[in-house]
């Protein structure tokens, strides 16, 4: 077996420089050694430069020997061996064979070790251009080599013939393939870019969007802006388009964010690893970039966060990459708009007025029937207003007496009025209306103070009041310019406290002897032995006195308001009603209330007066929504600043309308009140005479009669407050109760609506604040240290950029074992630095602090003045400086 000859390449006499203390040994395919061109080596000098040799990492059992160009084993490669390898896209020429003792693949037992002859280079050559003189900084770093800890950690590694069979094809040649004169891997770009540079204006761009854009973002959360009638269904700017657009803009600032601070890592990093008297980077700090770009890689390659998360930049980096996973979800809960109720803001409503309270004429007119005056001149209106009576009276007292069944059932009945089911109504058939007990009396007490000696009388006196009906067309009204349901696909929702008054129906029954009835049954008058006939005409021709006259007293004058005390005389009633019948008087002149007598099953009577009125006490509710809605009275709450009475100080609480009168007599005819005059039998009378109370407190299972009219009448009180005043006195014209054309009028109340808004839902969402600070601060970090830096150097921590670094460095033996599995251990907080080989403008990593730098200076003066390479000078002024700053 012949051994492997070692040839020389020419020198070019052209070079005027001497080589680095890079290696200058070449392998060809079959691992024979070629001296790099023009280059000259001193003892010891170990390899730095891996370009034109391959690298194994790994070793071989079989036969290492070189068996010459012919023999069968080469051209088949039936050498094997195995491991991973990085192998030069073109074979280098083959050299003579010779002497291969001690000459094969590194393995465990060779520590990466070259063959002795490789390790002793050939005598030193000189250039032509001056004699080589003796150089001590030289000499200094070879001495360094040979006996420091280079010697151990940077030995080249050496290819075998378990890679013969992939050199077999021709590939593209690499650097100093066929004896190439040019200096290795000289860098063809520079390493620093100036301000100016494309690359650092589009950093500079991006990280000026992601900064203003994250901060807007932040903004925006913080500030929680509600949008109103910028989002709604019907506008240019619908909820869907709204929520894409903050998505896009959200997508936007997150890539831009990772893309920023990549940089910003790749910087920090590249500088940190240029700076000489740094600590340079280790390979778990080059993970960083995957943390941010892929956030899993915490979890699968969970041990670089072992070793680097504890650091500044680690723990930077780690923060950042949690920001970047969560940043569009915390736009999504903080800033994507959102329906919310908006807080409740005092302002000013203004709804219409068209005519006084209780406007009997009015509410004719405004009743909706295909009967018009022309076909039904006299009967037109009152005939469609019976029937609204009707359907809403009966519709309401249906849903009371419901809710007093349930009572029954559950035995939750009182008889204290405040506990006892609430009156109830419908307005528009989609609002529901919700009425108030106010002005309660103990009922024991007022009927034991009007009972006689031998008779104990049973009063009840309730009062109901409703919300002021008006409020509802007001919140409709564009004038007032409240968000609706529809404009929000149907989940808009409001709600209005308005400061109104609120009209009540009052309503005084009592239990009376047919003795006591007798001044007020006309049957029982002198005169009319005891009969009333034709009836029909009632009261026109009977005889009655007219106003002024107060006719007779009654035993009950002082409780219902009779006589001329009072300024109000007392009804009159054709005749008894009969067992399970009611009588209604509404023919009295000048009266402000109407009269119902009903006959009881034992036989005694009751008489209830009606009367309506405007109270001071009560605020009313209005909720809104596309499934319906509610109308409430709120009254009698001292902590309720809308209050009407707190909106008109002076106003007088209780003032009885007398209009309203009309509006009752159309509704107790509508509801078969006055059957009782003909023995009619109806049954809403004969519901309301087994209302009758049997003592002198409330029945905890029935409502009482006085409650039951209350309900009932409660239509009417809607009806009349429709298009009136939103103030206790019509304060138009004094002669005319109604306005040809309808005027604003305002009132104080408060709203709350849900529309479209930025800043969350829940509470909780408040963590993601977290997010949105972090990242506008890192984006602004980022920023201030882009503007500091002015330019860019190349980041040798993009695959791209720090693959050709590695594979033009020399192989260290601190990854030993790591070319397979990947480093792990101590392996991934080694130090590395970026050098530069100053001569050859050649980059390269190198682990721990390295050899002392080597600058070639001639011995004599040249005839010649040499410029500094820009490439030597960036490199110099980025690695003298005194530390990176992170």
């Amino acid at each position: 077996m012949s051994a492997p000859t070692t040839t020389r390449s020419p020198v070019s006499p052209s070079l005027p420089h001497e080589t680095s203390n890079l290696s200058d040994y070449t392998v060809n395919s079959n691992t024979t050694f070629f001296d790099s061109p023009a280059t000259a080596h001193t003892p010891g000098s170990p390899v730095h430069h891996r370009s034109g040799y391959c690298r194994v990492a790994s070793f071989t059992e079989q036969d290492t020997a070189y068996h010459g160009p012919d023999d069968p084993r080469q051209r088949s490669g039936s050498v094997q061996g195995h491991g991973l390898g990085i192998k030069n896209l073109k074979p280098l020429p083959s050299a003579s064979p010779g002497d291969t003792s001690n000459f094969g693949t590194p393995s465990s037992s060779n520590a990466l070790l070259s063959p002795p002859f490789a390790r002793t280079p050939p005598p030193l050559q000189s250039h032509t251009s001056y004699k080589q003189s003796e150089d001590p900084i030289r000499e200094e770093a070879d001495a360094w080599h040979n006996n420091g800890p280079a010697a151990e950690q940077y030995q080249p590694f050496t290819a075998d013939s378990e890679t013969e069979s992939l050199r077999k094809t021709t590939h593209a040649p690499t650097v100093q393939s066929s004896g190439s004169q040019e200096p290795w891997c000289k860098t063809k770009r520079r390493l620093h870019h100036g301000k100016g540079n494309w690359l650092a204006i589009s950093v500079m761009v991006l990280s000026v969007y992601s900064t203003a854009l994250s901060g807007l973002w932040l903004g925006t959360a913080l500030a929680k802006p509600r949008f109103g009638h910028g989002i709604v269904n019907t506008g240019k700017l619908t909820p869907a388009t709204a929520s894409l657009i903050a998505a896009a803009i959200a997508k936007s600032i997150e890539l831009s964010f990772v893309t920023v601070f990549v940089t910003f890592l790749g910087q920090v990093l590249s500088r940190r690893a240029l700076v000489k008297k740094s600590r340079g980077i280790t390979i778990a700090e080059m993970s960083f970039r995957s943390w941010i770009m892929q956030p899993g890689t915490l979890i699968t390659h969970w041990a670089t966060v072992r070793y680097a998360a504890l650091t500044f930049l680690g723990l930077f980096s780690l923060l950042c990459a949690v920001t970047a996973t969560f940043y569009t979800t915390a736009s999504d809960a903080l800033v994507s708009p959102q329906l919310t109720m908006a807080p409740m803001k005092q302002r000013m409503l203004y709804g219409k007025v068209a005519s006084s309270f209780a406007n009997n004429p009015y509410i004719k007119e405004q009743c909706d029937t295909p009967i018009s005056t022309d076909m039904d001149r006299d009967f037109s209106g009152s005939t469609c207003v019976a029937i609204q009576h009707n359907g809403q009276a009966y519709h309401n007292y249906m849903q009371y007496l419901s809710n007093w069944t349930i009572s029954r059932a559950r035995g939750t009945g009182s008889d204290q009025l405040s506990q006892r089911p609430i009156p109830l109504g419908m307005l528009y058939d989609n609002t529901t209306i919700e009425g108030s007990w106010i002005h309660m009396e103990n009922m024991t007490e007022t009927s034991q103070k009007y009972s006689l000696d031998d008779y104990a009388r049973i009063v009840t006196n309730v009062t109901m009041a409703m919300p002021h009906a008006g409020v509802f067309a007001a919140t409709r009204d564009p004038i007032n310019n409240i968000m609706q349901p529809l404009d929000l696909n149907g989940l808009g929702e409001y709600i209005v406290q308005a400061s109104v008054p609120s009209p009540v129906t009052n309503v005084l029954c009592a239990t009376m002897r047919k003795e006591e009835l007798a001044p007020m049954v006309y049957t029982d008058w002198p005169g009319s032995n005891g009969t009333a006939s034709n009836l029909t005409g009632w009261p026109n021709g009977f005889g009655i006195p007219l106003w002024p006259s107060y006719l007779n007293s009654t035993p009950v004058d002082d409780l219902f308001g009779f006589g001329e005390k009072y300024d109000r005389r007392h009804p009159v009633f054709a005749r008894y009603p009969i067992a399970y019948n009611t009588i209604v008087n509404h023919t009295g002149w000048f009266t402000d209330s109407i009269y119902v007598l009903a006959a009881s099953p034992t036989g005694d009577f009751t008489m209830c007066a009606l009367k309506a009125s405007l109270t001071t006490k009560c605020s009313t509710r209005h909720r809104a929504s596309l499934s319906g809605g509610s109308m409430s009275a709120h009254c009698e709450d001292p902590m309720d600043d809308l209050a009407y009475g707190k909106s008109y100080e002076n106003a007088t609480d209780g003032v009885i309308a007398k209009d309203w009168a009309a509006v009752a007599t159309d509704w107790s005819l509508a509801l078969s009140l006055n059957a009782g005059i003909s023995d009619g039998a109806a049954s809403n009378a004969r519901l309301l005479s087994q209302l009758i109370p049997t003592s002198q407190a409330l029945d905890p299972s029935l409502p009482s009669i006085a409650e039951a009219l209350a309900v009932l009448s409660g239509s009417t009180l809607l009806l009349s407050s429709t298009d009136s005043p939103f103030i206790h006195f019509w304060n138009y014209s004094t002669t005319v109760v109604r306005l040809t054309e309808p005027q604003y009028q305002g009132f104080r109340a408060t709203l709350r609506s849900r529309d479209y808004a930025s800043g969350g839902t829940q509470r909780w969402q408040g963590i993601f604040y977290v997010i949105l600070f972090l990242t506008f601060a890192t984006n602004l970090f980022c920023l201030s240290y882009f503007l500091l830096r002015r330019g860019l150097v190349t980041d040798f921590i993009e695959p791209q950029n720090l693959f050709s670094l590695s594979l033009n460095s020399p192989p260290s033996q601190a990854l030993d074992g790591a070319c397979g599995g990947g480093p792990e251990g101590d392996q991934l907080i080694m130090n590395w630095h970026i050098k530069l080989d100053h001569e050859r403008e050649h980059f390269y990593l190198q682990n721990g602090a390295g050899p002392p730098s080597i600058t070639r200076r001639p011995t004599r003066p040249l005839d010649f003045e040499m410029d500094t390479s820009p490439i030597v000078n960036a490199y110099t002024k980025l690695s003298d400086r005194h530390s990176s700053i992170l």
